[in-house]
């Protein structure tokens, strides 16, 4: 689950990190009125949606008065702000943080993820602060530090030391700056954090060192022992709608750009799917792993939310019958496809136990449906079907 910039500080502060003061508005008149808070001078003011690259595309600005915060914030909210990561589209700007403007002597980056290679967090960090990491990291790779985290001792304070040092920060920087670094590990570590994204990291000419932008995912897995904590944070106008319905069903589902939908039972083979669709010169238009049951209703809601994207053109539906047998598999297919209407083709590829007599089961049904005999097979057709129903809807 990802959470609004404004959100991240408010959670790093509770840390110890230190963040510039600021205010959540939204609409014009609290931007004017929080300019005004923050003591009348300049301000910024900057967009909050959940993606990377704001500045680029209009939507972080200064103010040099609470006027003119005024009129930047009316400019701002309702605007549809695209950058590299939203998309063509864009996201529909709808509140902003109002922050006390200051002077930056230099930028850094700090961050800390989960390398999974190595099973630990890492904390990487870098001087070129203010810029795109993985710009830094495809470019100039030796000015990433990393530092990997034991998760039984956490971030140790030598390592918060030496990662200062190597910084380049000024001396009377690097024991505030070191200070951070175990505070923001403490709210990676305290929070069930998947990302905790400092950048930039800054000096200013009054002799601080703080977090002038904040970026905070969290793992939602772990909402259980974050119920109240964390009550709020989610904007559901920041996810895409199919994601927030599927989620209602225990279905694992993220929209893609393709036409080629996928319903499969496990994570594992659903990312094989999506793979072996693009090398039969495909798009997957979905990850969907609908789980080990894949009974009638599970098939059905998982149908409801593929046929919801007008862009696709057929279904794979790829189930191995490992916990659940193939024959009730099948029976749940046939089930689900009187339950919603179905009018792309279908492409169906069942193996495990009791394949042979789930094919026969579908062969029997009467539904039009085409049967891969193995995946390569199965994706092949289903590519097929996509081009041939996408001339035939464009005609």
């Amino acid at each position: 689950m990802k959470i609004h910039e404004y959100q991240a500080k408010a959670l790093l502060r509770e840390y110890g990190v230190d963040v510039p003061r600021g205010y959540a508005v939204f609409s014009a008149d609290e931007a004017k009125k929080a300019a005004g808070e923050l003591g009348g001078g300049t301000v910024v003011v900057k967009a909050q949606i959940h993606a990377g690259g704001r500045g680029k595309g209009g939507g972080v600005k200064l103010a040099k008065n609470p006027d003119e915060a005024y009129q930047i914030a009316r400019g701002m909210i309702g605007m549809r702000l695209v950058t590299h990561q939203t998309g063509p589209g864009g996201r529909e700007v709808r509140r902003l943080l109002v922050e006390e403007g200051m002077e930056i002597l230099k930028e850094y980056y700090v961050g800390i993820v989960i390398d999974r290679a190595a099973d630990c967090p890492v904390l990487m960090a870098s001087s070129e602060g203010g810029t795109e990491i993985e710009k830094v990291a495809a470019e100039t790779p030796e000015k990433i530090m990393k530092e990997y985290i034991h998760p039984a001792l956490g971030l140790r304070p030598f390592q918060a030391a030496k990662t200062a040092y190597k910084l380049g920060l000024d001396g009377k920087l690097v024991r505030p700056a070191s200070r951070l670094l175990l505070n923001l590990y403490a709210a990676f570590e305290a929070n069930d954090c998947s990302l905790v994204e400092i950048n930039p990291l800054v000096s200013t000419a009054d002799g601080r060192i703080l977090a002038l932008d904040a970026k905070i995912n969290v793992d939602d897995n772990a909402l259980s022992r974050h119920q109240e904590s964390w009550q709020g944070l989610r904007d559901l106008h920041e996810e895409e709608p199919l994601e927030i319905e599927a989620s209602k069903h225990n279905l694992n589902y993220i929209k893609l750009d393709g036409n080629v939908g996928c319903m499969v039972n496990g994570a594992g083979l659903a990312m094989a799917t999506m793979d072996i669709i693009k090398l039969s010169g495909g798009q997957p238009a979905n990850f969907l792993d609908v789980g080990g049951g894949a009974n009638a209703e599970g098939v059905a809601n998982a149908f409801r939310i593929i046929l919801s994207d007008p862009n696709v053109r057929a279904v794979l539906i790829n189930i191995f019958g490992g916990i659940v047998r193939c024959d009730r598999i099948a029976n749940g297919i046939i089930e689900a496809t009187k339950l919603v209407d179905v009018r792309v083709p279908l492409v169906v590829r069942l193996e495990g136990t009791n394949a042979l007599e789930a094919s026969k089961i579908l062969e029997k049904s009467g539904i039009d449906m085409i049967i891969g005999h193995g995946l390569a097979d199965a994706a092949q057709k289903a590519v097929a079907a996509a081009g041939r129903n996408d001339v035939n809807s464009r005609r």
